[in-house]
């Protein structure tokens, strides 16, 4: 099982390139980072898990600058968003950005894909929040439209592009057959029969956070994700933000799951490595 880590790096934490250094030097697979553009102050959207939010959602670094950073000093662990907020994205932008920071990296870039919870700040860039799935879908269809092999034209219900030549291409050489385009792509959300046909559309697999109820919903996703023609074998399911146990961990290798994203704290240089020391015995 590979062991991951995410963390809300913001102005106040340690900052990516050391963080980017200990994952490599102490065997960690991968660095996920999440993204929130701004918190409106003025907001009635409950924060995720209930209480006040916490100070780390407004001062969070864009992940894209700070994955550079990270992919810049390191050569084996893996970087990716956890999660990208696709809707809050031009897409065109947004695909030349994900496949260059897959292409300076080696093809080590994985689009962690979310539809968002915060009404506030998705409409701030425009987003009706009841068509955020269809604006979601619609825009990584386009994003795969820029990252095929061949200039591909896209029309959908909310964007569209002409058939053009868009380079870097992302590094991932994808098996005959496979439906996508694009870097490995992870979608996260609440489980359910929605979310997991989306997964099986346009993912290569599940993103959930805290990873309750796996037990339930992996033969439902797997249903599914069969139903829709894609291979059994090539689904991936990567618990998030877990707070890890040695029975924990157990559970989830019981249950075929080959990556695990652990949470570490948004602290500072101190803080965070004394949790990787922690972390170290599950590596």
């Amino acid at each position: 099982m590979r062991i991951s880590t995410t963390i809300f790096l913001t102005d106040e934490t340690i900052r990516p390139v050391r963080l980017a250094h200990e994952l490599e030097q102490r065997g960690f697979a991968a660095l996920y980072l999440p993204e929130h553009t701004h918190i409106p102050v003025s907001r009635d959207t409950p924060a995720p898990g209930g209480g006040p939010l916490a100070r780390a959602y407004g001062r969070t670094l864009d992940p894209f600058v700070s994955l550079a950073q990270a992919a810049a000093v390191t050569t084996r662990i893996g970087l990716a968003t956890g999660i990208t907020l696709v809707a809050q994205h031009d897409p065109i932008a947004l695909a030349k950005r994900a496949a260059t920071l897959d292409f300076v990296s080696g093809g080590r870039f994985t689009l962690g894909v979310g539809f968002g919870w915060n009404v506030e700040e998705a409409a701030d860039h425009g987003v009706h929040w009841p068509a955020r799935r269809r604006l979601v879908r619609d825009r990584m269809a386009l994003m795969r439209a820029l990252w095929a092999a061949e200039p591909t034209a896209y029309e959908g219900e909310f964007d569209s592009v002409s058939a053009s030549h868009a380079h870097p291409k992302p590094v991932r050489n994808r098996q005959p057959g496979d439906p996508l385009t694009g870097p490995r792509t992870l979608l996260g959300g609440a489980a359910g029969p929605r979310l997991f046909a989306d997964v099986a559309a346009h993912a290569d697999g599940w993103l959930p956070v805290g990873g309750r109820g796996l037990t339930e919903a992996l033969p439902r996703l797997r249903r599914i994700w069969a139903d829709a023609g894609r291979d059994p074998a090539a689904l991936e399911v990567v618990p998030y933000a877990v707070l890890p146990s040695p029975g924990k961990l157990a559970h989830y290798r019981d249950l075929g799951i080959a990556e695990v994203v652990l949470q570490l704290p948004p602290g500072d240089d101190t803080e965070v490595l004394r949790t990787l020391d922690a972390y170290a015995q599950y590596l």
